[in-house]
C-alpha cells in the first residue's frame, strides 16, 4: 500500500488509520506511483484513492489531529465499505478516556456522544468503555506498596502458528529446562527478601508463561513449592492464578499441586472448539480434551476457571465460533477472555503472511458477527465485561475482552492493564512494572528474553532490577 502525504508531521497517525483498514499490508510512504494521496492543508484535508476524491473542512470542535484522522477514516470507511466498530482508536486502552470523562463529571450520554463524534466509535463500544471503567474503578490500585507477581515460564508442549512470546518447545529440552528451574528460584529467593526488607504486601500472584504446567509434574511441583515459601507463605496474597492453558499439559497430579499451595483461579484455553482449527494453528489437543479436563478441575475442587478463545482464526467461519460458544456455555467457566487475532511480528502466521502463503480469514461482516456472538455468550452465562485492552494488527481491529461472574474476576489482569500498580515479574522475558503514583509514571524493566542468557546473567539483571526498585521503594 503505496501512501502520498505532503506533511510528515501526521505520518504516524495516517499510517495508524490506514493500517485499520489494511493490516498485514506493508504500508508505504511515497512521492510517485501511489495508492492513497493525503494532502494535509491548514483548514482542510484532501483524500484521493484512484479515481475516488474527498474533501473535509476544518470544524473547530476538535483538535486539528483528530480532524485529520476522522477524515481519513470516513474517506476509506466509504471507500471500502468496512464498518470498524473502534472508528479511529488505536490505543491499548481506550477504557482509560471512559473513566478520565467520568472524573470529569460527564454522564454516560455525553460519553457516547463524544466517542461517537471524536473517533467515530460505534456507541456500544463507547458503553462497553464506560462498564468496564465503573467495573475497574472498584479494584484500581491506590497504595505504593501493594504491589503484584508475576512469574513466568517460557515454555510450551509445542508453538502456536499467531505466538510471538519466547516461548520453547519442551521437548527435547531436559536440561535447559531444569537449569532454567534453578535460575527462577534464585530469582524468587532475592526479590522475596526484597520485598520482606522493604515491607510491601504481594497482593497477587501470576505464574503464566508459555505453559506452566508444560514441564513434568515433578518439576512443576518444584517451582510452586518454592513460589509458596517465597511469595505466599510470608504475604497476605488474595489471588494466585496459574495459567495452565495448553490441555494437554494438565494432570491430576499438577493440578492436586496446585491445591496444595493455594492456587485460588487457573485457566484453561481452549482458544477454539474446532478440532481442524487446533490442529491448522498447532496445538496437540482435541475439543474433547478441553472438556475432560475442565471437568478433572472442577470435580478437584477448583471454583474460579477461566477459559480463552480467539476470535478470527484461520478458517474458521461464523459456525464455528457459535460451536466454540456453545460448548463453553455447557461448562460453565467463572469467566472467560475472548482475543482477536493478533497478526504478531516474530509468530509463523507474520511470517508465512510475509512469505504469501495464504489464510483464509474472515471478512470484516464476519468478523463482526463473530465478536456478536461472544457478547451473547457473555449473557446466557450472566457474565459481565471487567477488563479490556486492545493489540496492533488485530484482525477486524476489535479487543481483547474479559467476562466475568461477579467476585470470580481476576484482580491481577485488571492491575496489569491499569498501569497502577508495581507489579515484578520474574523469568525469562518477564517485563516489571514500576509505577511511581505520586508522579504518574511508570518505568519498565525487561528481564533478558532468550532462556540460555537469562540464566547467564542471571545475578546482573536481578541487582539492575532492585537498583530500580530502590528509587521507588
Amino acid at each position: 500500500m503505496k501512501v502520498k502525504l505532503n506533511n510528515i508531521n501526521y505520518r504516524y497517525h495516517i499510517y495508524g488509520i490506514i493500517n485499520i483498514f489494511y493490516q498485514c499490508e506493508n504500508i508505504e510512504f511515497v512521492e510517485e506511483n501511489w495508492d492513497i494521496c493525503i494532502n494535509i492543508f491548514e483548514n482542510e484535508v484532501e483524500c484521493y484513492y484512484g479515481e475516488v476524491s474527498e474533501n473535509f473542512i476544518f470544524t473547530m470542535d476538535l483538535n486539528y489531529k483528530d480532524f485529520v484522522k476522522k477524515s481519513l477514516f470516513n474517506f476509506l470507511t466509504k471507500y471500502t465499505g468496512k464498518i470498524m466498530p473502534w472508528g479511529t482508536l488505536t490505543g491499548i486502552r481506550p477504557s482509560k478516556i471512559a473513566i478520565g470523562l467520568l472524573n470529569k463529571g460527564k454522564n454516560e450520554k455525553e460519553i457516547v456522544k463524544f466517542f461517537k463524534h471524536t473517533y467515530c466509535a460505534r456507541e456500544d463500544k463507547a458503553k462497553l468503555c464506560i462498564d468496564i471503567g465503573k467495573k475497574e474503578e472498584a479494584f484500581i490500585n491506590k497504595h505504593k506498596d501493594n504491589i503484584s507477581i508475576y512469574i513466568g515460564m517460557p515454555f510450551c508442549p509445542t508453538r502456536c502458528l499467531y505466538c510471538s512470546f519466547a516461548s520453547n518447545s519442551v521437548k527435547g529440552c531436559g536440561q535447559l529446562v531444569e537449569n532454567y528451574i534453578k535460575a527462577l528460584i534464585i530469582e524468587m529467593k532475592r526479590m522475596s527478601e526484597f520485598i520482606r526488607k522493604k515491607g510491601l504486601n504481594i497482593q497477587c500472584l501470576y505464574f503464566g508463561g508459555g505453559t506452566p504446567t508444560a514441564v513434568s509434574d515433578e518439576q512443576f511441583a518444584i517451582v510452586m513449592e518454592q513460589i509458596y515459601k517465597y511469595f505466599m507463605n510470608h504475604f497476605n496474597v488474595c489471588e494466585f492464578t496459574v495459567e495452565c492453558g495448553r490441555p494437554d499439559s494438565i494432570t491430576i497430579s499438577k493440578l492436586k499441586t496446585m491445591k496444595k499451595y493455594g492456587v485460588s483461579r487457573i485457566s484453561i484455553n481452549p482458544q477454539t472448539m474446532s478440532d481442524n482449527t487446533l490442529k491448522l494453528i498447532g496445538r496437540n489437543h482435541s475439543a474433547m480434551d478441553v472438556v475432560e479436563k475442565f471437568n478433572m478441575a472442577r470435580e478437584m475442587g477448583f471454583n474460579n476457571i477461566n477459559m480463552d478463545i480467539i476470535v478470527g482464526l484461520p478458517g474458521e467461519k461464523l459456525e464455528d465460533v457459535i460451536n466454540t460458544c456453545s460448548e463453553i456455555k455447557k461448562l460453565k467457566p467463572d469467566s472467560f477472555t475472548v482475543h482477536g487475532l493478533s497478526v504478531k511480528r516474530g509468530s509463523r502466521l507474520h511470517e508465512n503472511i510475509v512469505n504469501k502463503e495464504s489464510y483464509e480469514i474472515a471478512n470484516q461482516e464476519e468478523l463482526n458477527k463473530m465478536f456478536q456472538e461472544t457478547v451473547k455468550l457473555s449473557n446466557s452465562l450472566s457474565m459481565s465485561p471487567y477488563y479490556m485492552y486492545r493489540q496492533k494488527n488485530m484482525v477486524g481491529n476489535m479487543e481483547n475482552i474479559g467476562y466475568v461472574l461477579d467476585g470470580k474476576e481476576c484482580i491481577y489482569n485488571i492491575q496489569m492493564i491499569e498501569e497502577k500498580q508495581t507489579i515484578i515479574a520474574l523469568g525469562a522475558d518477564a517485563v516489571s512494572k514500576i509505577v511511581f503514583l505520586e508522579e504518574n509514571r511508570l518505568e519498565r524493566f525487561a528481564n533478558i528474553k532468550d532462556v540460555k542468557e537469562y540464566i547467564e546473567r542471571l545475578d546482573e539483571k536481578i541487582s539492575s532490577k532492585e537498583k530500580l526498585l530502590d528509587t521507588l521503594y
